[in-house]
Parts: structure tokens; sequence; C-alpha cells
């Protein structure tokens, strides 16, 4: 399950616009849509995948779906789980419902073509269990902007939604003591629990994610519970690598490489 794995068979290609070609996620026949040469789901949407731990037939929001990586993922992790996933950019939220499509996941999948922030507008207030998100990891003006739009887009905070109204949203749309989980860069840490806890979203669960032993975390795993009490778990560092430069057994099991 890789973001460039290979491509599917010619006779999927009816399916595709130009540009796009079909990967195998390497999950019960799961297969998603992306770009050829543009933004394309990564480590980070994986591990999210997996950290998140959702629970059978919950009902879950994924805000800034992309190409709906995190819906088809979870959906393979946990039976009967539906799926309300937000898109602002009309081509990416046009290939996420295609390939839910593709799988066959309409009943469980329902791709929003809209602001996150009109989220709770549109599927109700305090309804879902669970939100996953993978929000923009760049400040807007900060680091360097991809001369593809859709990348930008994906990799920057919007012009006009900062992380406070991000995690406002997710908060609008869960249930009390409704669990949200997010992917983000490590150094921004503190940044994300103010912004969580200013959305009345506690931080209880929180693991770093380093490429080695020797090297500092690039990523944070946190999870939030609405309105919960103080009181933050700290698990145990992820390490994506070896010594030898290959995956680490967790990893290999996260990719679903062993049984």
């Amino acid at each position: 399950m890789r973001g460039d794995a290979a491509l599917m068979p010619e006779q999927e290609e009816g399916k595709l616009k130009p540009g796009e070609r079909i990967d195998d996620l390497q999950r019960g026949g799961l297969r998603i849509i992306q770009q050829e040469s543009g933004f394309r789901f990564g480590t980070d949407a994986v591990l999210l995948a997996d950290f998140a731990k959702a629970k059978r037939g919950e009902r879950v929001v994924d805000m800034g779906t992309g190409t709906g990586v995190l819906p088809l993922l979870i959906s393979a992790r946990a039976e009967e789980t539906t799926f309300d996933a937000f898109e602002i950019q009309p081509d990416v939220a046009d290939m996420a419902a295609r390939s839910v499509r593709l799988n066959g996941l309409e009943s469980r999948i329902h791709v929003h073509h809209a602001d996150c922030r009109r989220a709770a507008e549109i599927i109700g207030y305090e309804c879902t269990q669970l939100c996953v998100t993978n929000p923009p990891y760049t400040r807007q003006r900060a680091g360097l902007v991809s001369p593809q739009s859709t990348r930008a887009r994906s990799r920057s905070d919007a012009e006009d939604c900062t992380l406070a109204q991000w995690m406002a949203a997710c908060s609008s749309v869960l249930q009390y003591g409704g669990r949200l989980c997010v992917v983000f860069p490590a150094p921004r840490f503190l940044e994300l629990c103010d912004a969580m806890r200013a959305a009345h979203v506690e931080p209880k669960r929180v693991r770093f994610v380093s490429a080695g032993v020797q090297k500092p975390p690039k990523l944070v795993l946190l999870e939030g519970r609405k309105r919960g009490g103080a009181g933050l778990h700290i698990l145990p560092p992820l390490m994506t690598h070896n010594e030898r430069g290959g995956f680490t057994d967790e990893m290999k099991r996260i990719y679903g490489e062993t049984q």
C-alpha cells in the first residue's frame, strides 16, 4: 500500500481523466484514483488511519479528505463505519467521489465538495463519534509554496481558514466525548494543542513519529476528546525505519505487509 504503487490494468483507463492513474491500496482490494504528477497521499495518512482506531459502526467525518484515502483505509479496518468526507477543491473532491464509486462504497462514504467550516451545517451539529483530519501543514506565507495549485492548497493553510478554525469545524460535528484524531508536524504540536483546546477538545493521546532512534520526530499523532477531562497519555515513539533503512516491524504491520 504505497502512494506510488503500480498502475492498474489498462481496462481501468475509462474511469480516469487525463493525468490520473489508479493505485492499489493493497487493503482488501481497495483502489484509489490519484494524479500522476500532482499531490498523492503519503505515510502520514496511513499512520493516521491506523492511529484513529475507528470502531465498528461509528459515523466518521474526514475534514480535508483530499483524494479520499482516509475513508477508504478506515472502511477496511472497521466494518459498518460510515463516512462524511469534506474537500474544498472541486477537482480533488471529484477524484475522491470517483474512487468511492470505483470501490463500490457509495453506501458508506459520502464525499462533500464543501468548505470544512460548513460541515455541521451540512450534516448536523454534534452528530458523529469520530473525526479524522490531516490539516494543511504549512502556515500561510511560511515555507515554500508549490507551483501546483492543488498541492499548494493541500499543504498550506487556506487564506481564510486558520488552524483554530479548522479545529473548531472538527469539534462542531463531534458528539460529547467524541474523538478527534489528527496528524500534524511535530514542531507545531503545541500550536495544535492550543487550537484543539480552544475548540473544547482536550488532548488525550499522543504519539511522536520519527524516521529513526537518533532522529527528531517529524510528525505527531494526537487524539482529543470533546469536553474531555485533563490528562495526556504519551505513547512510545513510532520509529518508521530501522538502522538498515527499511521499515520497522510496526510499520510493516501498519502497511499490511505482515500478518
